[in-house]
């Protein structure tokens, strides 16, 4: 029998199919060199912008560092806010930055963590559900103040249902464990209002954190016959705790520097007390140099430049809290 005719070979204009190395091989120079030389124009400008920020930085932290160092003592941080600038301290403000993140971090955090896993591992995808996790994303971008408005009508007011003259308290107000209704505008208020400023950031983090893990973790616990809550607490969550660590340094980071929310709440600018319990008076950091900042005088601009040293220190310490306890989650 006579051999086959051999076909020949498709050439490109009948239907050859080649394979992207030969397609980036048979390329015109002259367009790689347009694609690099684009790749390169981009990352420079990345770089500019970049070191553009860290410049302006630069220029802002030594500023402040040039007008608020020479305030910087021990008497700084033991003394109360006072008319004579020479006497005036962050006592007050620093204890209640303080007590307010500690309560707005202990609030949020498992609220946020909680929601996140509800809508990540439990909840079934539906029309809801859709429209929760599209309404928390979007109250990640509402300005502060408006939940400080939110603050002030929930918590300091209780939606007007306890008389402000009138209200229901339970304990010593001047002992520790001491409770009234409504929360007034004592530390307790500060703190909650804090936490919805935040919550959003925290949800949304844990949520990304959740979807990080691989599903074959989810896959493998439940094959071995662990239960849902069971694969959720012991394997999931683990994993994804690093993550969550993460949002929490940026949720923190952004409630101890916010201002209008704590103002919305009327609390005063000038306080010579720190907080005993949960309704006592308080003010932040934030309020103290915007009081100062306000006031005429070089000597008041100093202690304000002085205070943001404080309170950077403050931020600071915080975020080391986290960062080692994230670190700490990871290698276990």
């Amino acid at each position: 029998m006579a051999p086959p005719p051999a076909v020949p070979a498709p050439t490109e204009g009948h239907g050859l199919v080649r394979t992207p190395a030969q397609l980036v091989a048979s390329a015109e120079p002259s367009s790689q060199g347009a694609r690099r030389a684009v790749d390169r124009g981009f990352l420079a400008l990345c770089l500019a912008l970049t070191a553009l920020a860290m410049v302006i930085l630069a220029v802002l932290l030594f500023s402040v560092w040039r007008d608020g160092h020479e305030r910087l003592s021990s008497e700084f941080l033991t003394n109360y806010a006072s008319r004579k600038p020479g006497e005036a301290g962050v006592k007050a403000a620093l204890w209640g930055s303080v007590w307010v993140c500690v309560i707005c971090t202990l609030t949020a955090l498992p609220i946020g963590v909680g929601t996140a896993l509800w809508l990540e591992e439990f909840a079934r995808p539906s029309k809801l559900t859709s429209f929760i996790k599209l309404n928390i994303s979007n109250l990640a971008g509402v300005p502060s103040i408006v939940y400080g408005i939110l603050g002030l009508t929930a918590f300091a007011r209780l939606f007007g249902t306890v008389s402000s003259d009138t209200p229901i308290a339970v304990g010593d107000p001047d002992g520790f464990l001491f409770l009234q209704l409504p929360f007034g505008n004592g530390v307790l208020a500060g703190g909650l209002t804090l936490m919805l400023v935040v919550l959003p950031i925290v949800i949304v983090s844990s949520q990304e954190a959740l979807r990080a893990v691989p599903r074959s973790l989810r896959t493998g616990a439940l094959a071995l016959g662990a239960t849902q809550w069971q694969t959720t607490w012991s394997i999931t969550l683990p994993a994804a705790l690093p993550m969550v660590m993460t949002g929490a340094i940026l949720a923190v980071s952004r409630a101890i520097g916010e201002a209008a929310p704590i103002l919305v709440l009327g609390v005063p600018l000038f306080i010579r007390s720190v907080p005993q319990n949960l309704m006592s008076d308080f003010t932040v950091l934030p309020l103290q140099i915007y009081n100062w900042a306000n006031r005429p005088g070089e000597a008041f601009h100093e202690l304000a430049a002085a205070a943001i040293i404080v309170l950077l220190a403050v931020l600071l310490t915080f975020n080391a809290v986290a960062v080692v306890i994230r670190q700490r989650l990871r290698t276990t």
